[in-house]
């Protein structure tokens, strides 16, 4: 690949968490849901606001400025930002990871750049697309879970926000490269697992598993969306998509990652890919997902994390 240097800046510093090695039963009478603080409406202010920024494609002025936004929602959330600067065919690359917590670090990650063409479009395929789904949904769901997560002593919780992920194909580009940098060249601790959220914001929640991600982690976040109700209802847990995406370049390093994406929707690569394609109660589902596999996760019955 054509990295150029790599400069890894330390904005903050705040933290504590923890992790067992293997979940335990429900010890509590108490349901999941009763302790969940995402707000599927919160998140949907932090869409609207990077589509309000404009297409944000690698290497523009709106891309700084979506970068500028998720550091000050994490910064002011108490994250520590460890930001990892780039270059690839002569475009700079601004990968951002917002950290928390001592102890076993897991890591959840979307990327915040969206596709410089709507190519999928059949009336206007040379404009730039909003990312409304594609990009910012995502995003929108780490912001959130940047304000509510309580991490447990013991854990290290990283939030992962990719650039240069929806390039690919163009140009001579290849997908996912700000992960890949991520992936190979570690800013952060190595994390024993890492979830990546791609297009969950559509109001026809429909998430399959992607067949690229790892099977023991996947029964684990399809276990926990059916403890909380979403079996059928947002999740299917059965194998549908092969997808090329951010999850793979940490694969390949041989840590166990999953794709939850989405990919059933119409949208995609279009200039129609906006905001009111979303719905507040689709980044809640997803939201809530990661936060108990992140913190309350021994309120579950489940299977281990890892094969």
């Amino acid at each position: 690949m054509h990295y150029l240097v790599f400069i890894v800046v330390l904005l903050s510093l705040v933290g504590c968490g923890t992790v067992s090695a293997s979940p335990t039963a429900i010890t509590s009478a108490a349901s999941p849901t009763e302790l969940l603080l995402f707000e599927g409406e919160r998140a949907m202010t932090h869409a609207e606001a990077q589509c309000e920024i404009g297409p944000r494609p690698a290497g523009s002025e709106a891309l700084l400025t979506t970068r500028a936004y998720i550091e000050e929602a994490v910064t002011a959330a108490g994250w520590t930002v460890v930001r990892q600067d780039g270059e690839f065919m002569g475009v700079p690359i601004h990968n951002v990871i917002a950290v928390k917590g001592e102890g076993v670090p897991r890591m959840v990650g979307a990327h915040f750049d969206t596709r410089p063409v709507a190519d999928q479009d059949a009336t206007t395929p040379g404009e730039p697309i909003i990312g409304a789904n594609d990009g910012a949904s995502g995003v929108a769901v780490l912001l959130e879970l940047a304000r509510t997560l309580e991490i447990p002593e013991g854990r290290q919780v990283q939030l992962a926000f990719f650039d240069a992920e929806d390039r690919g194909n163009l140009e001579g580009w290849p997908f996912s490269v700000g992960a890949r940098m991520v992936a190979e060249n570690l800013p952060v601790e190595r994390p024993e697992a890492m979830v990546l959220l791609d297009m969950i914001g559509d109001a026809q929640l429909d998430i399959f598993r992607e067949n690229n991600s790892d099977i023991a982690l996947n029964d684990t976040l399809f276990a926990i969306a059916a403890e909380l109700g979403y079996d059928e209802n947002g999740f299917y847990n059965r194998n549908k998509w092969t997808i090329t995406d951010d999850h793979l370049p940490f694969i390949e390093q041989g840590i166990p990652a999953v794709d939850l994406i989405d990919f059933d929707y119409p949208y995609w690569h279009t200039t129609e890919d906006t905001c009111d394609k979303l719905s507040a109660e689709s980044l809640s589902k997803v939201g809530r997902v990661i936060e108990v596999w992140l913190e309350k996760e021994s309120f579950i019955s489940l299977l281990p994390l890892v094969s």
